[in-house]
């Protein structure tokens, strides 16, 4: 297909990825008359090619390109070359995510000023404040359709939530809902309501839940201001004498390198792959990588501090049906250093099929109490751990001496090592989890270890001095003028919340700056 804007039109906004971060921005900047080219590793697969079946949409979806680990987490022992499980398609990680949209908390913007000085912890505040961010996350819960806010109903609880709901409030948790999901309990925005088919990591078969796939990027096509290029993976940014960005060389569907011109480049391929592009634009000006004269490019990988408890009962709960992330318990996302740890953590609903249950539940475990467990799939309750993760520095993603992709260049190596805080943390998590199951008569838990990340974030961090960070409040690198970040790897910290709300915020406010500096003349 003949591309919609010239190769050499150096008047458009290069963005690379099409997610939460990258489709949103695209179709911001479209409706407000510049010109964006996105382009996408991961092909365009569109509603109805959706797989209801975990492994088949896997297979789909997921970005399996090769990547390697190191460091003392688990995942690094459990799944060598899958640091985390994202999605290569149109529409990015938007496609397989459970909807979950939470704003932060004040306190969670300021985490060096509120947790103070905390050894092996690179604790940094924000440049910005929820003050500032609040008209942002309102816009933002608007264009998504957020249950819970502007009015609109919360969904239904399924019976994993009922048993949640049940045991959590037994053992006294107050603050426990359907969640803040960014999944149409009503029509709205020309899609119908959840139909709570189940499966929502595997696409949404209905559209019932917000994608960049099927709401932003469409719109933004609409208006003849944007142009999506599927199956273009980016290789590397270039840039002047002067040290400016001019424009980014892709391989397309065929392999073939090509080069999209740009008066702007943002890069928005999440936390993994945006900094191994930056890496990999290394140059004689940028020897050590491009925007990373303070060397923080990859470094401060946050993933969250997760978990599973799955319990087992007496009678069937059926936990695959309905949402998968079906309610949430917020009383534990407060700040409270009793507990033995700083930062705090959510207990969300989420079912796993059998065969991502068998993988998942205990890695490389066999033995009769492993697959009585599994026998006693349809009698099982499940919830999940999101926790705020301190950034260390040693966290990162660089690029591996060895190990070269299909176009040659160095894959993404990701070191990873919890810190105390984490471990204290998830301790008391699986603790308070499997008090929740045990108040309603579980007959077994199990506190299940982390699987391969969803919420990657940091490794490109927001910092007020360029000296500590990679960007500025507006997600603008503080090497270069023209050069933006716009996912989760901007994020300077993590909070204990799905960052997914935070990343769409992010990306609306980025437009309404980027085109202000537009139109001053600076970039």
């Amino acid at each position: 297909m003949a591309n919609k804007f010239d190769q050499n039109d150096d008047s458009v906004v290069v963005i690379v990825g099409s997610g939460a971060g990258g489709g949103t921005l695209g179709n911001e900047l479209a409706q407000k008359g510049v010109k964006v080219v996105i382009l996408e590793a991961g092909k365009r697969h569109e509603i109805p090619d959706f797989i209801n079946d975990e492994w088949a949409s896997f297979a789909q979806l997921a970005w399996k390109d090769m990547r390697t680990t190191s460091g003392t987490w688990r995942v690094h022992k459990d799944f060598p070359n899958l640091p985390a499980w994202i999605v290569k398609s149109v529409g990015g990680s938007t496609v397989h995510w459970a909807g979950a949209s939470l704003r932060f908390q004040p306190h969670e913007f300021k985490a060096k000023t509120t947790y103070g000085t905390l050894a092996g912890a690179s604790l940094l505040d924000w440049p910005i404040t929820l003050e500032e961010m609040e008209p942002y996350y309102a816009k933002a819960e608007y264009k998504m359709g957020t249950t819970g806010t502007n009015n609109i109903p919360r969904l239904p609880g399924n019976n994993n939530y009922k048993v949640l709901e049940a045991g959590a409030r037994k053992i006294g948790y107050k603050e426990v809902h359907t969640g803040n999901m960014s999944i149409n309990s009503q029509p709205r925005d020309g899609r119908g309501a959840c139909q709570q088919i189940g499966f929502c990591f595997q696409g949404c078969k209905s559209g019932g839940k917000w994608s960049t796939l099927y709401t932003e990027i469409p719109k933004g096509e609409a208006t003849g201001n944007l142009e999506v290029r599927p199956a273009c993976m980016a290789l590397h940014i270039e840039h002047d004498a002067s040290g400016k960005v001019t424009g980014v060389v892709y391989a397309d569907a065929n392999g073939q390198h090509q080069r999209q011109k740009a008066r702007i480049v943002a890069v928005a391929g999440n936390s993994i792959e945006s900094p191994r592009l930056l890496l990999n634009s290394a140059s004689s000006k940028y020897p050590d990588g491009m925007a990373n004269s303070s060397g923080q490019v990859g470094r401060n990988y946050l993933r969250h501090m997760t978990g599973s408890v799955y319990a087992v009962f007496e009678r069937p709960v059926h936990m695959y049906r309905g949402t998968t992330m079906a309610g949430i318990v917020r009383d534990e996302a407060r700040l409270d250093t009793s507990r033995g740890f700083v930062g705090g953590y959510e207990l969300e609903t989420l079912s796993l099929g059998l065969p991502f249950m068998a993988a998942f539940l205990n890695p490389g475990a066999w033995g009769r109490p492993f697959t009585s467990a599994l026998d006693d799939y349809a009698n099982m309750a499940g919830l999940w751990i999101v926790g705020e993760d301190m950034p260390r520095e040693t966290n990162r993603v660089t690029l591996d001496p060895v190990a070269k992709d299909q176009y040659g260049l160095p894959v993404a190596s990701v070191h990873f090592d919890d810190h105390d805080n984490d471990v204290a943390m998830r301790n008391h998590a699986y603790k308070q989890g499997a008090a929740i199951y045990d108040a309603v008569g579980a007959v077994r838990t199990f506190p299940t270890p982390p699987y391969p990340s969803t919420h990657n974030m940091g490794t490109n961090r927001m910092s007020e001095n360029p000296r500590d960070g990679v960007v500025n409040k507006y997600g603008q690198t503080h090497d270069i003028k023209n050069l933006f970040v716009s996912d989760g790897s901007q994020f300077t910290t993590g909070a204990a919340c799905n960052p997914t709300l935070t990343i769409v915020s992010l990306a609306i406010r980025q437009a309404d700056n980027m085109t202000a500096m537009m139109k001053r003349g600076e970039i």
